[in-house]
């Protein structure tokens, strides 16, 4: 492959045209973190997904728990049943956290239809808690669908997200 002028370049961290800055990123924080420092940040991220996992359970359902219906360093809220009862979908729900100042999780993966919520090792509880406030608003703004308070098609979830001149 040309790559902007003369001569070839080749496979670079096994992808045509691939980062290969991404490796020594990747050495950096491990080397710098260390064995303690790994298992601290495992052990904090699976605090913080648990924290979400139980605080957000009375208002979404959690796939893929394990003994004690624990998660691991992800939790995956199904929302299936929600777009089945109000029309609400997932993509919905990921754009209205917009609003909230919250990129949106990674959605409809594993499973088509959920958010996979990762808190990292360096998220606050600050931060935890105010997404999670902002996932049971959400919810409630839901509950309202379902109530018929608010209209199936215009409500905030489906208008989402809403810009300054909105």
């Amino acid at each position: 492959a040309k790559a902007g002028g003369e001569g070839s370049v080749g496979m670079v961290s096994a992808a045509s045209f691939g980062s290969a800055s991404i490796l020594p990123i990747s050495w950096m924080y491990i080397t710098l973190m260390g064995t303690e420092g790994l298992r601290k940040a495992t052990q904090v991220a699976l605090l913080n997904a648990n924290y979400i996992a139980r605080r957000l359970a009375p208002h979404y359902e959690t796939l893929y728990t394990g003994r004690n219906g624990l998660v691991a360093h992800e939790c995956i809220l199904d929302l299936r049943p929600i777009k089945d009862a109000t029309g609400i979908s997932a993509e919905d729900v990921a754009k209205r956290l917009i609003d909230f100042g919250f990129h949106a999780p990674t959605l409809s993966f594993p499973v088509a239809g959920t958010l996979m919520v990762e808190p990292t090792e360096s998220e606050s509880m600050h931060e935890l808690d105010r997404f999670i406030d902002a996932m049971i608003q959400i919810r409630e703004e839901i509950r309202m669908v379902e109530r018929g308070e608010l209209d199936r098609e215009d409500n905030p979830l489906k208008h989402a997200p809403h810009t300054a001149t909105q």
